[in-house]
Formats: structure tokens, C-alpha cells, sequence
């Protein structure tokens, strides 16, 4: 299945940007969303091929659902003034497309030996680092088809919700949530993004010339 929308492994990380004005709308299939999330659940690196990242791909009113119960357990728990500024940001998710949830299954190392889940156990950081490919290979990929995208992190207030609406196993922890859709502005920070210079942040050794 290949993409309409080719270009190098540098160029997509310069396109991938966090998109917050988005519309229900979407320049490939759904199909094509799928198999996107499907490729990176596939291969994104994890400690000794663990395999542990696990996703929900919501569409349309599921999406929707989503977003809905956000709001709902935002307004309940949120300050009034605290909800008053992140309604708007919560009504924006939800004006998207659709939603990739992602999780990490607690239950997946169990298949190794003990030896190695004592390891694994011992660094947690590991399977975040593995879960954090898994978003962003997806977050790049779809951005090279054309989609705008942000990720977000409201699993402490909707996660136990999440899991009651999908019937998640109750292994899965919800991570992130990728929202995707037809960009309808520009990414944040404005299309001539700034970087910090290179001076204080990357130092090399023993460079050949």
C-alpha cells in the first residue's frame, strides 16, 4: 500500500508539528489511517520485542464520544476558572477528525522468563521509550499523508472512561491521545518555526574531519 505522499525520513520530521485548529475532515481513507497505526505497531523498537503498545483508532462518533466524556469529566474535576481556559482546547480535539488512543499492556511481558521481566521491571522508562516511538511514527506518518495532528495526555482524568466505553482490558494504560484531521491553520509556533542554536545542546568527540 503505498503512500501518496512520499518523501525522506529527515523531511517528515520537519513536517511533523503539533496542529490544534483541525476539521473533520481527511485527505486519505480511514483504511489508510489504520494501516499507518497498524505499521508502527508492528515495528517500532521495544525492549527485547516486548511488543507492548497497544491502540484504539476512533472515527466519527466514537471520536466524538471521546472528546464528549472529556469535556464532562474535565468540567467536574477542573476548577471553573481552570475549565473556562481548556474547554476550548478540549471542543477543538474534538472538531477533529478522529483520535488515535494508545496504551501500554501490562500484561505482555509475562511471556518472557522471569529473568527477563525482573529486568524489564527494573526500568520502567524502557516500555515509555518504546510507546513514545509508537506515537511518534505514527504522529509522522500521518503528517506526511497530509493530516495535521496534536498529541495529547488526559488519560489521569478519562482513562478509567476509556476503558469502560471500548471494554479495554484492564492490562491496557492508557498513555497518549493522538488527534488527528485536516489541518485548518497553521502548526504551533507559526509556519518559520525558531530553534535554539546547537551551541549548548549537542557537544561531539572525536569527530573526523
Amino acid at each position: 500500500m503505498p503512500s501518496a505522499y512520499e518523501v525522506s525520513f529527515l523531511e517528515a520530521i520537519k513536517i511533523r508539528r503539533s496542529t490544534l485548529t483541525l476539521a473533520k475532515e481527511s485527505p486519505i481513507s480511514d483504511e489508510r489511517i489504520v494501516h499507518v497505526v497498524k505499521h508502527a505497531i508492528k515495528y517500532a523498537p521495544s525492549p527485547f520485542h516486548v511488543q507492548s503498545c497497544r491502540a484504539i483508532v476512533l472515527f466519527g462518533a466514537e471520536h466524538d464520544k471521546l472528546w464528549g466524556l472529556g469535556l464532562k469529566r474535565a468540567k467536574k474535576l477542573m476548577p471553573p476558572e481552570v475549565f473556562a481556559r481548556s474547554e476550548p482546547k478540549i471542543q477543538e480535539y474534538k472538531a477533529a477528525y478522529g483520535t488515535v488512543l494508545f496504551f501500554e499492556d501490562t500484561e505482555a511481558v509475562k511471556k518472557f522468563p522471569q529473568h527477563l521481566q525482573d529486568l524489564i521491571a527494573q526500568f520502567p522508562e524502557w516500555n515509555e521509550h518504546s510507546n513514545g516511538m509508537n506515537q511518534f511514527i505514527v504522529w509522522t506518518a500521518l503528517a506526511t499523508e497530509g493530516l495535521g495532528c496534536n498529541l495529547q495526555h488526559y488519560q489521569q482524568m478519562i482513562g478509567k472512561d476509556v476503558v469502560e466505553a471500548w471494554n479495554v482490558p484492564q492490562t491496557w494504560s492508557l498513555r497518549a491521545q493522538l488527534v488527528f484531521g485536516k489541518a485548518t491553520g497553521p502548526p504551533r509556533g507559526g509556519i518559520n518555526k525558531e530553534f535554539a542554536p546547537f551551541d549548548d545542546r549537542i557537544f561531539v568527540y572525536g569527530k573526523k574531519d
